[in-house]
């Protein structure tokens, strides 16, 4: 049985992530054609910041999730530390109101916000995926700062107070360093989450403001998979899995 399980769980993972090898694989790949290998060149990585398009559309990207990761970091810690200091009547639908974006389906959401969008008269553009993003980021913020909550000794800001500070003062000299390693492993979840969003974006952009992922698959819709597309994703494959070591190794820091 332990053979058993084992045998699953690596044809599980190569299921998972030899697609995502063979691409990194292609993104060398000297043919033109991504199916057919015919040598091994680093031309690709250097066609990719000589399309215009694309860097244009990395540009976007990271202005959007940028701006998306300041707002949500701001919301999701504010929303965690209200939680926490304060009950209140309907404390426990209002936690299940702010985490419902981090479970519903994406398409569901996307759509949803492109008809609330148009209902307003708010044209599509960079605001709209701006706001679509914060509404599926800053629950993660959220979620990451009340984990770093939950090991807070209530000592610290009642000691704070006893010597003389405010509960504004406590806040941002003693509780706010404290969270600091919560809020950052946040906010580069965040960051991740919004880099590499295609679904929601796809129903709230417009042509101004279309990020990568959306750049990508239209590409690939209209002509095709190309190796510089190959090229990019692998790129954007390394960075965004840097940023979820990174933020988990964050977040595992020891609580002092």
């Amino acid at each position: 049985m332990k053979h058993l399980l084992a045998g699953w769980t690596y044809a599980v993972m190569a299921f998972l992530y030899l697609p995502i090898v063979l691409l990194a694989v292609y993104s060398f790949n000297n043919s033109p054609l991504s199916i057919l290998w015919s040598g091994f060149t680093l031309r690709w990585y250097a066609v990719v910041w000589h399309d215009s398009l694309l860097i244009g559309a990395i540009e976007n990207s990271l202005l959007i999730a940028t701006a998306a990761t300041v707002i949500s970091v701001i919301l999701g810690t504010l929303a965690a530390w209200l939680l926490y200091r304060y009950k209140f009547p309907g404390t426990a639908a209002t936690y299940t109101l702010l985490v419902t974006p981090m479970i519903i389906p994406e398409v569901i959401m996307g759509v949803s916000l492109m008809l609330f969008f148009r209902a307003i008269g708010m044209e599509l553009g960079f605001v709209t995926v701006i706001i679509a993003h914060v509404t599926f980021c800053f629950p993660f913020v959220m979620a990451a700062v009340q984990a770093r909550l939950a090991g807070l000794d209530p000592a610290m800001e009642e000691a704070a107070m006893d010597l003389g500070a405010t509960p504004a003062r406590a806040f941002f000299r003693v509780i706010l360093p404290y969270l600091t390693p919560g809020i950052i492993a946040g906010a580069m979840l965040a960051f991740t989450l919004s880099l590499d969003e295609f679904v929601v974006t796809y129903f709230t952009y417009d042509a101004r403001s279309m990020t990568l992922p959306v750049r990508i698959y239209t590409a690939i819709h209209g002509a095709g998979a190309r190796p510089a597309l190959n090229a990019v994703s692998t790129l954007f494959i390394v960075a965004t899995a840097i940023l979820v070591v990174a933020s988990d190794a964050i977040r595992r820091k020891p609580k002092q």
